[in-house]
């Protein structure tokens, strides 16, 4: 994600004008009726957590159960920040040991998808699952080395697993979702430790793939993941398109997120917006087309915003031109500036004037 990641967690990326990346997870969760859930963070965590202060914007205030999120805590038998997925776990695992729910769910945030998680529940208990990991075949073209890629059998159990290999053997990869008993896994996760081992993917699915029962369950539908810049900004243009808008905003269920109390956006006259997303709080006076500018944000006169996406709270002053960019948050273009990303996509990171004394 280069410099998008200086700022905040990945799960933490502004999509479609109003929500955050994790806000689908944490949605299919609460509308899978999921009633406690641990969110595990780490780097760049501030803007992740100040998000995640409330747990009532998805319905997990409750007596029992709720949000959680756990950061790493130096004790006197660890000081070690999260190694690795397996580890990020094992240093939770009093949430596990002190939870009664029969099975775990584990999901990342950096995903952008609708899943009823208690279909996969279903399926798992159906085919007497030790692990159901979920699967999604992708279109030629797809940089499977930034994915884990699996081969099944005619009965979905997963014979290969191959973590971001340099060249994939099939189509069909692991959207990092997982399903597995709950004293399941907490003995990998001992065994894990034990032998001073990190990570969910190599550790337990890879080694275990032969020793466990591991099914694989397909879903077709929408499915993108944000690893890197080019997907964030096409899986954010993807919502530009009415088809995307209606299938996540529109069908039930919903996606939920923090509500900030802002104004709808204005539009002032010399304003000209075409086929874009305007959030609350924007004051638009020049040309958008093919955009997503987000909350708070100060379009000047003359400005031309193609093709872009301007993220919070950002000033473009008059008569600037910008064209397949991503503007960083709370930056502040001046007057007369152009900015074209030529060889793909640029990102434009400039420091807040308005708050400079």
């Amino acid at each position: 994600m280069k410099e998008l990641s200086q700022k905040r967690a990945i799960c933490a990326m502004p999509m479609a004008g109003s929500y955050r990346s994790i806000d689908f997870t944490l949605s299919n969760m609460s509308n899978s009726h999921i009633q406690k859930v641990a969110v595990l963070t780490q780097y760049n965590a501030r803007s992740l957590n100040e998000h995640l202060n409330s747990s009532k914007w998805w319905d997990f205030g409750r007596k029992q159960g709720g949000l959680e999120v756990r950061t790493p805590v130096v004790t006197a038998s660890n000081s070690n920040w999260y190694r690795g997925t397996a580890d990020a776990m094992y240093q939770n695992i009093s949430f596990l040991r002190n939870s009664h729910e029969p099975y775990v769910i584990i999901a990342p945030g950096d995903c952008i998808y609708k899943l009823d998680f208690g279909k996969v529940l279903e399926y798992h208990i159906d085919k007497k699952a030790d692990i159901t990991v979920v699967c999604r075949d992708m279109p030629d073209g797809t940089d499977f080395e930034r994915f884990g890629t699996v081969r099944m059998n005619e009965e979905y159990r997963i014979e290969e697993f191959e973590e971001k290999p340099l060249q994939a053997k099939g189509h069909t990869i692991s959207c990092g979702i997982y399903v597995v008993r709950r004293r399941l896994l907490i003995e990998m996760l001992e065994k894990c430790a034990e032998e001073d081992r990190y990570d969910f993917v190599r550790d337990v699915l890879v080694r275990y793939k032969d020793v466990k029962r591991i099914i694989g369950y397909k879903i077709k539908d929408y499915w993108r993941n944000i690893a890197s810049v080019e997907d964030y900004f096409s899986t954010n243009m993807d919502f530009l398109k009415p088809e995307v808008r209606n299938y996540f905003f529109k069908q039930y269920p919903d996606i939920y997120s923090k509500v900030d109390d802002l104004p709808p956006a204005k539009y002032n006259v010399g304003a000209n917006v075409k086929n874009s997303l305007i959030s609350s709080g924007c004051i638009v006076n020049g040309v958008v087309e093919n955009s997503i500018v987000f909350k708070k944000s100060y379009i000047g006169n003359n400005c031309v915003i193609k093709n872009s996406i301007v993220l919070n709270d950002v000033y473009i002053a008059d008569n600037s031109y910008i064209e397949n960019c991503i503007v960083e948050s709370h930056g502040t273009i001046r007057a007369n500036s152009k900015y074209v990303g030529e060889d793909g996509i640029q990102i434009v990171m400039e420091k807040s004037e308005r708050y400079l004394m």
